[in-house]
Protein backbone atom coordinates (compact mmCIF):
# COMPACT_ATOMS: atom_id res chain seq x y z
CA UNK A 1 0.00 0.00 0.00
CA UNK A 2 1.49 3.47 -0.99
CA UNK A 3 1.28 6.05 1.48
CA UNK A 4 1.66 9.78 0.67
CA UNK A 5 5.63 10.31 1.23
CA UNK A 6 5.59 13.51 4.30
CA UNK A 7 5.28 16.77 2.83
CA UNK A 8 3.54 19.99 4.08
CA UNK A 9 1.34 20.46 0.94
CA UNK A 10 -0.48 17.88 -1.26
CA UNK A 11 -1.79 18.93 -4.63
CA UNK A 12 -4.25 16.68 -7.33
CA UNK A 13 -1.38 15.70 -9.37
CA UNK A 14 0.07 14.01 -6.09
CA UNK A 15 -3.75 12.45 -5.22
CA UNK A 16 -3.71 11.08 -8.68
CA UNK A 17 -0.86 8.40 -8.23
CA UNK A 18 -1.86 7.38 -4.66
CA UNK A 19 -3.82 3.94 -3.64
CA UNK A 20 -5.81 3.28 -1.17
CA UNK A 21 -9.18 5.65 -0.87
CA UNK A 22 -8.11 8.98 0.04
CA UNK A 23 -9.51 12.53 0.19
CA UNK A 24 -7.20 16.35 -0.23
CA UNK A 25 -8.69 19.59 1.81
CA UNK A 26 -6.59 22.14 1.87
CA UNK A 27 -2.91 20.20 0.64
CA UNK A 28 -3.70 18.02 3.80
CA UNK A 29 -4.38 14.10 3.29
CA UNK A 30 -7.20 12.10 4.91
CA UNK A 31 -7.46 8.45 4.59
CA UNK A 32 -10.75 7.06 3.81
CA UNK A 33 -12.35 5.25 6.14
CA UNK A 34 -12.36 1.06 6.09
CA UNK A 35 -15.33 -0.42 4.42
CA UNK A 36 -18.70 1.34 6.26
CA UNK A 37 -21.09 -0.56 8.53
CA UNK A 38 -24.04 -2.10 6.42
CA UNK A 39 -26.38 0.27 8.44
CA UNK A 40 -24.54 3.38 6.58
CA UNK A 41 -24.39 1.90 3.24
CA UNK A 42 -28.29 1.34 3.60
CA UNK A 43 -28.61 4.81 4.50
CA UNK A 44 -26.65 6.02 1.44
CA UNK A 45 -28.54 3.90 -1.06
CA UNK A 46 -32.04 4.86 0.18
CA UNK A 47 -30.72 8.60 0.48
CA UNK A 48 -29.62 8.11 -3.07
CA UNK A 49 -32.84 6.81 -4.30
CA UNK A 50 -34.79 9.46 -2.87
CA UNK A 51 -32.74 11.86 -4.10
CA UNK A 52 -32.97 10.47 -7.13
CA UNK A 53 -36.69 9.76 -7.62
CA UNK A 54 -37.69 13.37 -6.74
CA UNK A 55 -34.98 15.78 -8.30
CA UNK A 56 -36.60 17.99 -10.65
CA UNK A 57 -34.59 20.07 -11.96
CA UNK A 58 -34.69 22.77 -15.04
CA UNK A 59 -31.33 21.23 -16.15
CA UNK A 60 -32.10 17.80 -15.99
CA UNK A 61 -29.94 17.20 -18.84
CA UNK A 62 -27.44 17.78 -16.59
CA UNK A 63 -28.07 17.44 -13.04
CA UNK A 64 -27.42 14.07 -11.64
CA UNK A 65 -27.21 12.28 -8.22
CA UNK A 66 -24.06 10.58 -7.66
CA UNK A 67 -22.61 8.41 -4.50
CA UNK A 68 -19.11 8.15 -3.39
CA UNK A 69 -16.61 6.89 -4.74
CA UNK A 70 -16.95 10.21 -7.53
CA UNK A 71 -14.42 12.76 -7.23
CA UNK A 72 -15.21 17.06 -6.50
CA UNK A 73 -11.94 18.36 -6.81
CA UNK A 74 -12.47 21.77 -5.71
CA UNK A 75 -8.67 23.14 -6.63
CA UNK A 76 -5.60 21.28 -6.43
CA UNK A 77 -5.39 20.96 -3.11
CA UNK A 78 -8.74 20.19 -2.52
CA UNK A 79 -10.64 16.95 -3.89
CA UNK A 80 -13.10 15.44 -1.60
CA UNK A 81 -15.38 12.80 -2.06
CA UNK A 82 -19.07 13.05 -0.64
CA UNK A 83 -21.39 10.22 0.01
CA UNK A 84 -24.06 11.63 -1.74
CA UNK A 85 -24.39 15.12 -3.71
CA UNK A 86 -26.47 16.73 -6.69
CA UNK A 87 -23.95 17.23 -9.34
CA UNK A 88 -25.01 19.67 -12.38
CA UNK A 89 -22.59 19.32 -14.95
CA UNK A 90 -21.21 17.24 -17.74
CA UNK A 91 -17.61 16.44 -17.36
CA UNK A 92 -15.72 13.80 -19.49
CA UNK A 93 -12.99 14.16 -16.79
CA UNK A 94 -12.20 11.85 -13.66
CA UNK A 95 -14.12 14.67 -11.55
CA UNK A 96 -16.25 17.09 -10.91
CA UNK A 97 -15.09 20.55 -10.80
CA UNK A 98 -18.32 22.71 -10.17
CA UNK A 99 -19.56 23.40 -6.61
CA UNK A 100 -22.65 20.60 -6.16
CA UNK A 101 -26.22 22.53 -4.89
CA UNK A 102 -26.21 19.52 -2.18
CA UNK A 103 -24.29 17.59 -0.32
CA UNK A 104 -24.91 14.71 1.86
CA UNK A 105 -22.57 12.71 4.40
CA UNK A 106 -23.52 9.73 6.68
CA UNK A 107 -21.50 10.07 9.89
CA UNK A 108 -19.72 6.97 10.25
CA UNK A 109 -16.97 6.77 13.64
CA UNK A 110 -14.40 7.09 11.92
CA UNK A 111 -15.08 9.95 9.93
CA UNK A 112 -17.74 12.04 12.04
CA UNK A 113 -15.51 14.76 13.44
CA UNK A 114 -14.05 15.09 9.61
CA UNK A 115 -17.76 15.46 8.36
CA UNK A 116 -18.60 17.70 11.01
CA UNK A 117 -16.02 20.14 10.99
CA UNK A 118 -13.62 20.09 8.13
CA UNK A 119 -15.90 19.14 5.19
CA UNK A 120 -18.45 21.30 6.79
CA UNK A 121 -16.55 24.82 6.56
CA UNK A 122 -15.23 23.70 3.47
CA UNK A 123 -18.21 23.34 1.81
CA UNK A 124 -19.37 26.59 3.82
CA UNK A 125 -16.22 28.32 2.10
CA UNK A 126 -16.71 26.73 -1.29
CA UNK A 127 -20.45 27.82 -1.31
CA UNK A 128 -22.56 24.44 -0.99
CA UNK A 129 -25.91 25.49 -0.93
CA UNK A 130 -27.47 22.82 1.61
CA UNK A 131 -25.52 20.33 3.63
CA UNK A 132 -27.18 17.02 4.84
CA UNK A 133 -25.15 15.31 8.21
CA UNK A 134 -26.93 11.99 9.00
CA UNK A 135 -26.53 10.01 12.07
CA UNK A 136 -27.43 6.05 10.97
CA UNK A 137 -27.38 5.27 14.38
CA UNK A 138 -29.72 7.82 16.48
CA UNK A 139 -31.55 8.19 12.67
CA UNK A 140 -31.63 11.66 12.62
CA UNK A 141 -30.43 14.53 10.35
CA UNK A 142 -29.20 18.06 10.39
CA UNK A 143 -29.51 20.22 7.44
CA UNK A 144 -27.83 22.74 6.81
CA UNK A 145 -28.83 25.66 4.39
CA UNK A 146 -26.41 28.64 3.25
CA UNK A 147 -27.49 31.79 4.08
CA UNK A 148 -24.92 34.87 3.31
CA UNK A 149 -22.28 32.72 3.13
CA UNK A 150 -22.55 30.99 6.31
CA UNK A 151 -24.29 27.71 7.29
CA UNK A 152 -27.39 28.11 8.93
CA UNK A 153 -29.35 24.99 11.02
CA UNK A 154 -32.39 25.01 8.98
CA UNK A 155 -34.14 21.37 10.04
CA UNK A 156 -33.44 18.83 12.76
CA UNK A 157 -35.05 15.57 11.56
CA UNK A 158 -35.85 12.59 12.63
CA UNK A 159 -37.64 9.64 10.92
CA UNK A 160 -40.61 10.89 10.59
CA UNK A 161 -39.82 14.07 8.91
CA UNK A 162 -39.61 15.54 5.25
CA UNK A 163 -37.28 18.26 3.87
CA UNK A 164 -37.69 19.95 0.81
CA UNK A 165 -34.81 21.58 -1.16
CA UNK A 166 -35.25 24.48 -4.08
CA UNK A 167 -32.08 25.97 -5.26
CA UNK A 168 -31.51 27.78 -8.78
CA UNK A 169 -33.92 25.85 -10.69
CA UNK A 170 -33.31 22.38 -8.97
CA UNK A 171 -36.21 20.94 -6.54
CA UNK A 172 -35.78 17.55 -4.26
CA UNK A 173 -38.29 16.32 -1.27
CA UNK A 174 -36.86 13.74 1.04
CA UNK A 175 -38.97 11.55 3.03
CA UNK A 176 -36.91 10.65 6.14
CA UNK A 177 -39.33 7.73 7.00
CA UNK A 178 -37.99 5.94 3.73
CA UNK A 179 -34.65 6.71 4.13
CA UNK A 180 -34.34 5.15 8.12
CA UNK A 181 -36.72 2.42 7.21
Amino acid sequence: MAVPKLMSHFTYEDYKHWEDSWELIDGIPYAMAPAPYPKHQKIVAYIWRELDKNLNCTFKDICEVYIAPIDWKINEASVVQPDVAIFCEKTEKQYFSKTPPLIVEVLSRSTALKDTTTKFELYQREGVACYIIIDPNKQKAEIFELEDGKYKLAKKIDQDGEYHFSHDGCEVSIDFGVVFS
